[in-house]
């Protein structure tokens, strides 16, 4: 016979889990699509793609959780380097986001997402298709 209390927590582990699966992105719109993901360190990332008249924004997104860390980052678009630059987390989150408008291919486009902190060596990387 299984107790009130491992029944208990069974029911609030379904539950939660079911919320989590279910739940929208907040900042999601129709036609978005949003990749999210742990980093090789403590940081996470986010990937977001949205039409934007005709073209497609992508944003990129690092939340380490910590002010002043700067990141080398660099967006991938159909297999090329379509925008790179360097970015510092900023109060308060401690995070940085990236946002560039890109040509929308005919078919399916890809886009990739990686952010590297040079000096703690931590690598964020996601990708997505579009």
């Amino acid at each position: 016979m299984i107790s009130n209390t491992v029944k208990t927590g069974v029911v609030a582990a379904s539950v939660l889990a079911l919320g989590v699966s279910m739940a929208p992105s907040a900042a999601a719109k129709d036609g978005d699509v949003i990749r999210e993901g742990q980093c090789s360190g403590a940081s996470d990332w986010k990937l977001k793609a949205s039409p934007e008249n005709g073209r497609i924004e992508v944003e990129g997104e690092v939340d380490s959780n910590r002010n002043g860390q700067t990141w080398n980052w660099r967006i991938r678009h159909n297999g090329n380097v379509s925008a790179r630059g360097t970015a510092t987390t900023q109060a308060p989150s401690g995070s940085f986001e990236v946002r560039r408008v890109l040509g929308n291919a005919a078919g399916t486009d890809s886009s990739g997402w990686r952010a590297t902190n040079p000096r703690s060596g931590e690598v964020c990387r996601g990708s997505l298709k579009f």
